[in-house]
C-alpha cells in the first residue's frame, strides 16, 4: 500500500491549489482517507476525511467552507480543493490511510506555501 501526495506548491494569498493523493495498493472506494498537515514547530492536524461507506465528508473548523475532500474512483485518488488560502495554511500536507489489515499509511508531505 502506497500514497502520494502532490500538487503543493507557492500561492498567493486567497489563492486556491488542489492536492492529489493517489492509492496503489487498495480501492479507495473501500477505505477512509484523511487530510492532514503540519507546520512548523506545530502539532500535526487534522483538516477532513472521506467516508468509506457513502463518501460523506468531515471537516476541521480551521477549513470548513475553504477546503473540499473529493475522490475519483476510477483514478483511485483523492482530492483537497483548497480556497481562500491564508498565510496560515502554509505547511505540509499528508494525505493518510488511518486503518488498512491494522496498519495506517501515510503519503510523503507536498508542502503549500501561501504568500501574503
Amino acid at each position: 500500500v502506497q500514497l502520494q501526495a502532490s500538487g503543493g506548491g507557492l500561492v498567493q494569498h486567497g489563492g486556491s491549489l488542489r492536492l492529489s493523493c493517489f492509492v496503489s495498493g487498495v480501492t479507495v472506494n473501500y477505505q477512509h482517507i484523511g487530510w492532514f498537515r503540519q507546520a512548523p514547530g506545530k502539532e500535526r492536524e487534522e483538516l477532513c476525511c472521506i467516508s468509506s461507506e457513502d463518501g460523506g465528508t468531515r471537516y476541521a473548523d480551521s477549513v470548513k467552507g475553504r477546503f473540499t475532500v473529493s475522490r475519483d474512483d476510477a483514478k483511485n485518488t483523492v482530492y483537497l480543493q483548497m480556497n481562500s488560502l491564508k498565510s496560515e495554511d502554509t505547511a505540509t500536507y499528508y494525505c493518510k490511510l488511518p486503518y488498512y489489515r491494522g496498519m495506517h499509511y501515510w503519503g510523503k508531505g507536498t508542502q503549500v506555501t501561501v504568500s501574503s
